[in-house]
């Protein structure tokens, strides 16, 4: 099937339920969500794989709307080029020299440059690009207040959360339940820190994905009857720099890192 021109063609597989457990209010939103790149197909929860592969035309990893990704990407590669780059850098705590924009990432360093050129110390991956470069265009630049509060709290989180439990907060306790390693290799890994138990959890890392935008997780184990259970936390500005469906890509990307360490000691690709 060709690539969509519009989000009515998208819109057109879906059941219209508007059943809302994508998140989204209606189908119709998340059909333009999925054609500006923001969401994907597979995430709507009433298509089978096989009207998904079917309309996209690839693969499970890939999605109809890469072209339009790739437009919005290139889109903020030019308004960054355009960008006073040492004036963002101050704003958002990052360093300028050379022409190029650089801050730390997870411990690994990202620059852009005055063309809106990305370099990095490692691969550059897909979930980080667009956060970052949504990060340096238009973060506040407010510093962190050390306040934590839920996704839900966050503004546009409350219906962003039910996809962000599935997508992000359960597979990650899946992992911590199995992998009791997991928060130690975060901290040595990601360039994270364990902290004072936080809201009475029996483990909590503060990782830097961006220099305002941290991110806590705390961990709960079984005890007496009651399952483990798993929550990621924000400090209260970050909403103010970076928005959600950024903090939201972010957030993914850390889970499926997470799943990728369990895997290189030896645990199931299901995980």
């Amino acid at each position: 099937m060709p690539q969509p021109k519009n989000a009515m063609e998208i819109f057109r597989h879906l059941d219209k339920s508007n059943c809302r457990e994508c998140s989204e209010k209606t189908c119709l939103a998340f059909a333009g969500a999925v054609f500006t790149g923001q969401r994907k197909l597979d995430e709507c929860p009433q298509l089978d794989r096989e009207t998904i592969e079917r309309f996209s035309g690839e693969s499970e990893n890939q999605t109809a709307v890469e072209p339009e990704r790739g437009e919005y990407l290139q889109y903020l590669k030019n308004e960054t080029a355009n960008l006073d780059l040492a004036a963002a850098a101050q704003r958002i705590g990052a360093r300028f020299s050379d022409g190029k924009l650089m801050l730390k990432i997870l411990g690994k360093s990202f620059s852009v440059d005055t063309k809106g050129n990305l370099y990095a110390d490692i691969h550059i991956n897909p979930w980080v690009v667009i956060p970052f470069l949504n990060y340096v265009l238009y973060a506040q630049g407010l510093p962190v207040t050390g306040n934590w509060i839920s996704l839900r709290e966050l503004q546009d989180g409350r219906e962003r959360y039910p996809l962000f439990k599935r997508r992000c907060e359960d597979p990650m306790k899946r992992v911590a339940d199995v992998y009791t390693g997991l928060f130690d290799d975060m901290v040595h890994i990601l360039s994270g820190k364990q902290v004072e138990k936080q809201f009475e959890s029996d483990i909590a890392v503060v990782l830097y994905p961006l220099p305002k935008v941290p991110v806590m997780i705390c961990y709960w184990s079984p005890e007496d009857g009651f399952e483990s259970s798993l929550n990621i936390f924000f400090d209260q500005i970050t909403d103010k720099n970076l928005d959600i469906n950024s903090v939201f890509t972010l957030s993914l990307g850390l889970t499926q890192m997470f799943q990728k360490i369990a895997r290189r000691h030896g645990f199931p690709e299901d995980m």
